[in-house]
């Protein structure tokens, strides 16, 4: 039995770089696909949300003298890259996806509306929501906790490529203690940073819970929908 009827899951657009330096590593898509296969199998409804760094990061392009906005905007493809590459690698193993994309792009994906998300969720299919919030200055972190909340999923599961949430960077600092829960009010204390500011308060604000847990090492999404505790829950 699935811990969680309906998740938002939250990727990292660097992971799927896997071994290489920029692009899509096409070993670690098929890994993700299976994994995300895997879950699906148990009934699960299936939201997901994909960063764009592996291809372009908006922020750092504005430092680099990119218009934000345009930057941003670029960003935004980034994830479309992504999204169509992730629904094309679940076509090749049998599992039904849809793209919706943020901004208008017929006939690269459907406009997104939460009605159209759902009822294509409870239709048994994968939706992949691309495009970020289709506006600049908001990360994909925010439009994972806004797409979250209007699927009314019961969790956001952020995959990533660290197993939790530390008391520090563990990569950088090998005292870092990892938490197997904290709420909100202690990740604000303490000055962690799950996600960016915008995309934590929504999720407090609206009673939506992420989870946190390292999504390259392949088995681990099921792990999470079987219970077991491998990440870090971050809650009111």
């Amino acid at each position: 039995m699935a811990q969680f009827k309906r998740i938002l899951l939250k990727l990292s657009g660097e992971s799927l770089m896997g071994a290489k330096k920029y692009g899509i590593d096409e070993q670690r898509l098929a890994e993700y696909a299976e994994q995300i296969k895997e879950v699906h199998a148990m009934g699960v409804q299936i939201g997901i949300v994909i960063g764009g760094g592996n291809i372009f990061r908006g922020l750092s392009g504005a430092g680099k003298g990119f218009d934000r906005v345009k930057g941003d905007q670029m960003g935004m493809c980034a994830t479309v890259i992504n999204s169509l590459a992730l629904s094309s690698a679940l076509g090749t193993i049998g599992v039904k996806s849809r793209v919706l994309t943020a901004i208008r792009m017929e006939p690269i994906g459907e406009f997104y509306t939460k009605w159209k998300a759902i009822e294509a969720m409870e239709a048994g299919e994968v939706v992949i929501m691309s495009g970020g919030t289709g506006n600049p200055y908001f990360t994909t972190d925010t439009g994972s906790s806004l797409r979250g909340i209007e699927i009314e999923a019961d969790v956001m599961l952020k995959g990533t490529r660290v197993d939790g949430v530390y008391t520090a960077d563990p990569e950088n600092d090998p005292t870092a203690v990892k938490f197997t829960d904290i709420t909100y009010d202690e990740i604000y204390t303490r000055g962690l940073k799950v996600m960016d500011l915008t995309a934590t308060t929504m999720c407090k604000e609206n009673n939506l819970p992420i989870y946190v847990f390292n999504m390259d090492i392949y088995g681990n999404l099921k792990k999470v929908m079987d219970g077991e505790q491998i990440g870090t829950l971050v809650h009111n």
